[in-house]
């Protein structure tokens, strides 16, 4: 059977099972990169009425908390290097953005592998990296804390903000976890959380049968977790980069924007010599609490607002002249709309 065929018989039991249930049903995609598939070929557009679909939390630059981005900012305006990856250059601080304290003089370096820090670090010894993204990208920071590089670790972990949405006063009825995390963590951690749950690939057909499977599970009214993803997501996920992560970060408590602090949702670095934040603490203690804008990216986060229902969307904040991180990031909700929606 070809890729269409498959699309046309998820799509065919989607309706049945839509019809079935009667009621409405909301699901929420945690990854960025399902955001993107689902908008650019219309699955939102294709499914029965009863069932919808949300963004959630899966950017990792857009989770970010203000306050973070405008500590990396003031380290950068105090002549300390900073290495990150391109997206989050370009997110605003309450006063600037990364870029725009490049464009003032500060050392800022873009890079598209943390081996590059290295590199780096034989002509500016002191510079820090601003370590973002959930536990994808957690494992190659840790390679610069072992070649003893200074961090900013703003390092997310994705089963605790599930567990609190699924508990939260969002009615959601099942997630679709994000694939690339699932291959570093594994399935286990999400069975912790009570909400029917599918780990799932980038493609249309894998994402609607994702969906066709949540409805089943939520059919059978028992909550459980499968992995449709099976040939790059294993029960166990990868342990050998579980355990580099283990060595060098502790996990603590994290702000997330849109969300607040979470507990033990974050990754920070065991080493306080390497950690930017006890290294350079009189420095962040002056920096002031962040500035309230009218974005409204931390609703769009929590998938209570879509972006087309923010004020800025489309007018002051675009991709040109972001206001705010979903709109800065490949991953983020508001660009991904910008880029696909109507």
């Amino acid at each position: 059977m070809n890729e269409k065929e498959l699309i046309q018989n998820h799509r065919r039991a989607i309706s049945r099972l839509a019809k079935k249930l009667k009621k409405p049903v909301t699901l929420m995609e945690i990854c960025g990169g399902h955001t993107q598939v689902i908008m650019r070929y219309g699955i939102r557009d294709i499914l029965p009425k009863n069932i919808r679909l949300i963004s959630g939390p899966g950017c990792p630059v857009c989770v970010s908390a203000q306050r973070d981005i405008d500590c990396i900012v003031s380290l950068a305006e105090h002549g300390i290097p900073v290495a990150t990856y391109g997206d989050m250059l370009r997110v605003p601080g309450s006063s600037m953005s990364l870029e725009a304290a490049r464009a003032q003089g500060s050392k800022i370096f873009e890079i598209y592998s943390t081996t590059e820090v290295l590199t780096i670090r034989k002509t500016e010894p002191e510079v820090v990296f601003f370590g973002v993204g959930f536990e994808t990208t957690a494992p190659m920071t840790a390679y610069l804390l072992e070649n003893n590089v200074c961090v900013y670790s703003v390092h997310k972990l994705i089963p605790p903000v599930l567990k609190i949405l699924a508990d939260g006063d969002i009615n959601i009825d099942g997630f679709l976890d994000p694939g690339h995390v699932s291959t570093i963590i594994g399935v286990q951690p999400y069975r912790q959380i009570n909400i029917p749950q599918v780990i799932t690939g980038f493609s249309p057909e894998k994402i609607l049968k994702a969906i066709r499977v949540l409805l089943e599970i939520i059919w059978d009214g028992e909550p459980r977790v499968v992995n449709c993803y099976p040939e790059v997501v294993h029960d166990e996920g990868n342990t050998t980069a579980q355990k580099i992560i283990s060595t060098h970060f502790s996990v603590v408590d994290s702000e997330w924007r849109g969300l607040g602090v979470l507990p033990q949702s974050g990754l920070d670095v065991k080493e306080k010599k390497l950690n930017a934040k006890i290294k350079y603490s009189k420095i962040f203690s002056m920096v002031p609490k962040p500035k309230k804008t009218g974005c409204k990216c931390g609703e769009v986060l929590r998938g209570i607002r879509e972006p087309v229902h923010c004020p800025l969307y489309k007018k002051t904040c675009t991709p040109l002249t972001p206001q705010g991180a979903c709109m800065v990031s490949a991953e983020g909700s508001c660009s991904i709309y910008f880029k696909y929606g109507k």
